[in-house]
């Protein structure tokens, strides 16, 4: 190691014998470059994962639909021994011969149409986080009443950001019981935290099986029961089914046993579904007043964001949805949306909703509202409200 090549150069310059270099360190620009690249992987990822929260307030930018919070939703069936779920007792009801044109109202399922617009197509946003998430029972569930506005008013609500909603009526407390939590569950869409789910079916609150089933399902699930005039609501259920059917009887022959003696045919789903009182009674057997809340059909008419404030604070949401989400439609004579969820442009309710309704015998009309009066008052009183349908 001590001698020297000639020429003055020490053994270790000798080419073959040199010692590994370490590799030379990459240019400056390239650290930097690299460095940049990865604070805007780690600056995207946090954006993306932040934007549930933020994004959803603006109303251009909402999430479809509407969910529930876990603490709410029992866990589901544990299978059994075979590997198959367990499901909830039902039986079924038994049915009844109906009269033409008419429709068994107590325990019935509701003939209430699909609006073509049922949003069942999620939006550009609720797609990127259809991922996301988890599949909650409801903590609120819309259950009445068939043709008082319930289509409108969950329309309305999937405006807020908090609210994840399923489109089309699941009809699981009436028709689908037997098929279990598990199933009912699979049906609603995923939510984050802070969000709750919701599902309408307007036949539940003329079911008598719906308040026990419910209850079982969660003693604390909200209910909200959209109400409007009886008379009215009723000539609006002819109007649809006498679009289905034009060769039905007329109304005025359908409302009474006796048309003479002036006798209300209370078997009819059209005159019953309307004498709330008496519906009511069987839903405080399990639910007290407090954890209802009764929207009024005419108020969702001309006073939106007034209602929709109302159901709002009963669900514990923050009142995102006010005045300037609404215009009236002159020509449905409804309120619309401005803007739809997941869309820039207005929105109404399709040609289902709105429909013109046949010229009733003033005398029948007359003879209906004495009828529906007395009912009317012990409404009035069982829920605090007077709807001033009298």
């Amino acid at each position: 190691m001590g001698q020297r090549l000639s020429g003055g150069r020490s053994c270790l310059d000798v080419p073959g014998r040199l010692l590994p270099q370490p590799p030379p360190s990459p240019p400056p620009v390239r650290r930097k470059l690299a460095l940049l690249f990865a604070m805007l992987c780690i600056w995207l990822y946090m954006f993306l994962y932040s934007c549930a929260g933020s994004c959803a307030a603006a109303p251009g930018l909402l999430l479809l639909g509407s969910g529930s919070r876990a603490a709410h939703a029992p866990p589901a069936p544990a299978p059994g021994p075979d590997g198959t779920t367990p499901r909830l007792p039902f039986q079924a009801a038994p049915a009844t011969p109906l009269a033409a044109g008419r429709e068994p109202a107590e325990g019935a399922a509701s003939q209430e149409e699909q609006s073509p617009e049922t949003p069942d197509s999620p939006s550009p946003i609720s797609s990127f986080y259809s991922g996301s998430g988890s599949k909650q029972l409801p903590q609120a569930i819309i259950i009445g009443v068939k043709k008082g506005g319930t289509r409108a008013l969950l329309e309305f609500l999937r405006v807020h950001p908090d609210v994840r909603a399923v489109g089309a009526e699941p009809h699981f407390f009436d028709r689908s019981y037997d098929k279990g939590l598990a199933w009912y569950r699979d049906l609603m869409p995923k939510t984050l935290d802070g969000q709750i789910t919701m599902e309408k079916t307007p036949s539940y609150f003329v079911t008598r099986e719906a308040p026990a089933r419910i209850s079982a399902m969660s003693k604390d699930t909200k209910l909200i029961v959209v109400v409007r005039d009886p008379v009215t609501r009723a000539i609006s259920d002819y109007t649809q089914t006498l679009s289905k059917r034009p060769d039905i009887p007329t109304f005025e022959s359908l409302t009474f046993k006796n048309r003479t003696t002036g006798l209300i045919d209370t078997s009819w789903s059209a005159i019953q579904i309307g004498i709330y009182a008496k519906h009511l009674e069987h839903w405080l057997r399990h639910f007290p007043i407090g954890q209802m809340l009764f929207v009024s059909g005419e108020r969702l008419i001309s006073d939106p964001a007034g209602e929709l404030g109302r159901v709002q604070d009963f669900l514990g949401l923050k009142r995102i949805i006010t005045d300037k989400h609404f215009y009236f439609n002159k020509t449905k004579g409804f309120p619309c949306l401005k803007k739809a969820e997941g869309s820039s442009k207005p929105h109404c309710l399709g040609k289902t909703k709105g429909r013109t309704h046949p010229e009733i015998d003033r005398e029948v009309v007359r003879l209906l509202r004495e009828f529906y009066r007395p009912f009317n008052l012990k409404f009035y009183q069982m829920t605090g409200q007077d709807f001033g349908w009298d």
